[in-house]
């Protein structure tokens, strides 16, 4: 045996060991924690800054502060000592008070927020509540998942990427950071072999881990990092490594799915079942790739362990970071939504200079449902884009029955001999099994399908994910059906349905009227003995091509999913100075690369594509966008880079029309309504009018700090424990804060706000004008003013009650330059008599 060998039998061996006694150790803690009581996970914040606002006065450590939107150099050993210190702090802290083996430290935060996660008893939870130094204790809370014709739809090929250098160099060096359920690096849309080779990226200093599985590192040049976190998730008892993977695999498809969107290879062909539906891209096709798998397949994620991923991709130095992620519902722990270690790390990150892109929820069409707050974040609401699937059934009677369903026609000129599943029962037993759902094929008899179209019902079961499309397909196919109808004779309020691809002429009729309709016509044209057993099948039909989309001028619209503002401030649902959501963008039916891991949506199991829905989809679009624009704009901060955004967006649909929501009607139907900034917030993206916005509104830390301290009913206190800064200067309304929108949910009289906008262009004027509706008067002023280049001006506006509605009053601020600019930002009032 060569000496290599015996080098790797010891170490393998003393491997082994270690992996006894780090069992046995994990034994002894959650044993002692089941003596003291029912253990939870804690975030603790504490006495002294983090990383990122240490100023110095410690002695032996020098100041590690960063400028406002300054990256941080986690590389210098300032840094690195420093931050080995606060965790020297965070063990003497938990060793001062408890035994060894009666907790668990998770993670050290010393980055952005300094504190740690720690695995415990309520009861000592209580006691490090009480410790000196201990500035706050939460328990940990869960957050979830908020679930390629876009690039066109946008305009990028033809207006954008050209002035980048073309697609190949769209987003070049700018590193998107993903806290998403992993990813799957051997898809195409993440391949580095057919493109352009990546070099290193010195400023990227993130890891990658390896396979444990395989032995395979996730990394190839275009995914640059690959790290997984779940400490939170394990000491919750929720983590199954067969289902979840211990590492950064994507076990649920929904990472790989935003990645994709936001920054996946151009020209990859989109193939199921043998039909390519177009070429996916991503937004910024040559941006690089970090992930950081914090969400999984069964459960969700914890606060705990998004919050060490994101510290830990800030570390890194990624550029932008997408968070299709968001609590399932506002923190109750704390009073101000802006405020806990989830937000107060987010403001971190953007203190350092890193643009975030948040889903706004998918609790809409319901007011107040959003779960994305913060003024430093970019909050993104889902549009349906111009693109739409439709299919018809042809009955033997002449009627044609409207449906969905991505699949290839009957064959031509022929109509089929239609058969009910519940029909061609091989045995009456069977029907516990709910054969109409056509799940299983082996309860039905395959002389009696084969050659026929299948019909089968659309059960709840679909609706809750145990029954899905592409099972009915299948079951159709391997009994030899010529294609499949499934009928929905029921409704549930806020059933959504997608059109799912098949390999075999298929369709489902969605409006129950026209289910009726085929029902009765079966029915009347199949005899039956006095038993009801089917004597002769006489109802034929056929199915159309529903594989080409129909584009739509009527878009894009508001998706019924997509939640909707009044944006809140505390737990009370008290209404906020502040609007939310802040932009539109495509987040309806989208394309993108799956995991064949990923079974997230049992349409898609085992396929290297889906097509999913959801503001999870909408947030990478922007995260996306952004990369261009940092691209162009390398030094612009992320409030500068999200003015860009925000300003350029248009109220329009394609037609010219203003901009329509999708909501419910009393009968609970869908129908169409004028939407309102609480549905788009400025409006749909626009990313070509982006890269060059003219002016910007530009926000720093002092004010985000100076809008905590100016809200009225946040504890200064609070602000103090989560940001680490005293409330040094008031902005005397929250509404001042020099967002590009204007909001004040609580107008008395009249009140002047105040904006400050920088010029971004060569030397221009802007004309300024205002207009409301009628319950509130408003004025702007200057009515006019020339910038030069670099230069910043101040404008006021004022507006003043006429009458009092009980309803929020909309308009908008337009600023129109001699060289082409138009700046256009919302604003939102409610008037009271006092």
């Amino acid at each position: 045996m060569d000496g290599a060998g015996t080098v790797g039998d010891n170490r393998s061996w003393q491997a082994v060991k270690m992996r006894v006694v780090e069992f046995w150790l994990t034994v002894l803690v959650l044993f002692s924690l089941l003596i003291n009581g029912k253990a939870e996970v804690y975030i603790v914040t504490i006495e002294g800054e983090p990383v990122i606002s240490y100023t110095g006065g410690i002695p032996g450590f020098e100041a590690t502060a960063v400028e406002s939107d300054e990256k941080l150099d986690a590389t210098s050993q300032l840094v690195t000592s420093y931050a080995q210190h606060l965790e020297q702090k965070h063990d003497i802290l938990l060793d001062s008070l408890f035994d060894r083996g009666t907790y668990k430290k998770l993670y050290s935060y010393k980055h952005l927020i300094n504190g740690f996660a720690v695995h415990t008893s309520p009861e000592q939870a209580e006691t490090l509540r009480r410790a000196p130094d201990v500035k706050s204790v939460e328990r940990d809370w869960k957050v979830r998942r908020l679930t390629t014709h876009t690039p066109q739809f946008l305009g990028l090929p033809t207006g954008v990427w050209p002035t980048g250098g073309g697609f190949d160099k769209a987003g070049e060096d700018i590193i998107i950071g993903f806290v998403d359920s992993g990813i799957f690096p051997r898809h195409p849309s993440f391949g580095s072999l057919n493109s352009e080779p990546y070099g290193p990226l010195p400023k990227y200093r993130g890891k990658c881990e390896v396979d444990p599985d395989t032995k395979r590192e996730f990394c190839n040049g275009k995914i640059i990092g690959a790290q997984h976190f779940a400490e939170a998730a394990i000491a919750a008892g929720v983590f199954n490594p067969s289902i979840d993977f211990a590492s950064p695999m994507d076990g649920d498809g929904h990472g790989s799915h935003t990645a994709a969107i936001a920054a996946g290879n151009n020209g990859i062909p989109v193939r199921i079942h043998g039909h390519e539906f177009g070429k996916a891209s991503g937004m910024a096709p040559r941006a690089r790739i970090a992930v950081y798998k914090a969400l999984y397949r069964l459960f969700g994620g914890f606060i705990a362990d998004v919050v060490a991923a994101i510290d830990q991709a800030v570390h890194d130095g990624v550029d932008i970071l997408s968070l299709s992620v968001g609590p399932n519902s506002p923190p109750t722990t704390t009073k101000t939504t802006y405020l806990n270690p989830f937000d107060a790390t987010l403001l971190g990150a953007v203190k350092a200079g890193v643009f975030v892109a948040q889903a706004a929820g998918n609790g809409g069409p319901f007011p107040k449902t959003l779960v994305s707050y913060s003024p430093w974040i970019t909050s993104v609401a889902a549009a349906i884009d111009d693109r739409r699937y439709k299919n018809h059934l042809y009955l033997g009677n002449g009627k044609i029955l409207p449906g969905i369903g991505l699949s290839p026609s009957t064959h031509p000129n022929q109509t089929y001999t239609l058969v009910a599943a519940n029909d061609v029962l091989l045995d009456s037993s069977v029907m516990k099994y709910s054969p109409s759902d056509c799940q299983r094929p082996e309860v039905l008899n395959k002389n009696l399908v084969e050659g026929n179209v299948l019909i089968c019902g659309y059960s709840f079961n679909f609706v809750v994910g145990t029954a899905s499309i592409k099972k009915v397909s299948e079951t159709a196919k391997s009994l030899g059906a010529i294609g499949f109808v499934l009928a929905v004779e029921n409704v549930s309020p806020g059933t959504k349905f997608d059109p799912v691809p098949v390999s075999i002429p298929g369709i489902l009729i969605t409006d129950v009227t026209k289910s009726m309709d085929l029902i009765d016509y079966y029915n009347s044209s199949t005899s039956r003995d006095w038993t009801g057993r089917v004597k002769s099948f006489k109802g034929t039909g056929s199915i159309g091509n529903g594989l080409m989309p129909i584009l739509y001028k009527s878009a894009p619209q508001v998706a019924l999913f997509s939640a909707r503002g009044p944006n809140i401030k505390d737990f009370s649902f008290q209404d906020a100075d502040l609007l939310k959501p802040d932009i539109l963008a495509p987040g309806s039916l989208i394309w993108a690369a799956w995991s064949p891991n990923g079974t997230d949506e049992p349409n898609y199991v085992g396929e290297g594509f889906a097509m999913m829905s959801g503001t999870s989809m909408a947030a990478p679009h922007i995260a996306g966008i952004a990369a261009l624009i940092k691209q162009k704009h390398p030094h612009w901060s992320p409030a500068a880079i999200k003015s860009a955004l925000l300003t350029t967006s248009t109220k329009l649909d394609r037609a010219g029309r203003p901009l329509q929501a999708q909501q419910y009607s009393d009968t609970e139907a869908m129908k169409l309504v004028a939407a309102t900034p609480f549905d788009y917030g400025s409006g749909h993206v626009n990313p070509r009018s982006a890269l060059d916005p003219g002016l910007i509104f530009d926000a720093g830390y002092e004010d985000y700090i100076g809008f905590l301290c100016t809200t009225p009913g946040i504890d200064v206190h609070e602000i103090r424990n989560y940001t680490n800064t005293p409330c040094n200067y008031t902005m005397g309304h929250p509404s001042n804060f020099n967002t590009p929108s204007i909001t004040i949910s609580h107008l008395v009289k009249t009140q002047t706000v105040t904006r400050t906008v920088t010029n971004v262009a060569e030397e221009e004027t802007y004309v300024i004008t205002a207009r409301m509706q009628p319950a509130v008067a408003i004025e702007a002023n200057p009515p006019a003013m020339t910038l030069r280049p670099g230069a910043s001006r101040k404008f006021t506006v004022s507006l003043t009650v006429r009458s009092v509605t009980g309803a929020y009053s909309f308009g908008e601020i337009l600023m129109k330059g001699s060289r082409g600019h138009q700046v256009r930002i919302p604003v939102v009032a409610m008037g009271y008599w006092r």
